[in-house]
């Protein structure tokens, strides 16, 4: 299972993930990095985790506000809606486990 190492706000993380499926982890990683500096750009004194917590959240209503507008014959693009939400939870997760243990 290969590593990735991804750049999210200035920090490194390494995201293990099946093969094959680096580079769309590295894209999904741009698009946190991306949402978690506008973040922190616009709220100054954030901590980490809650900068991980608003980027989670923008990233969440944007997901939300495309899956709305996904139509039933679109079978091939909700199927990798599906797919992107699903690593997108997954690395969410992750970044809730690393954010907990950073706090403790």
């Amino acid at each position: 299972m290969p590593d990735v190492k991804l750049s999210i706000a200035g920090r490194d993380y390494f995201v293990a993930c099946n093969a094959g499926e680096e580079q769309r982890l590295l894209e999904l990683g741009a698009m946190v990095d991306a949402t978690a500096r506008q973040v922190a750009g616009g709220a100054r004194g954030l901590t980490e985790t809650r900068i991980l917590l608003f980027s989670a959240l923008l990233l969440a209503d944007k997901l939300h506000d495309a899956g709305g507008t996904v139509t039933p014959d679109k079978t091939e693009t909700s199927a990798a809606m599906l797919q992107s939400a699903d690593t997108l939870e997954g690395l969410a997760t992750r970044l809730e486990n690393l954010a907990l243990r950073l706090e403790n």
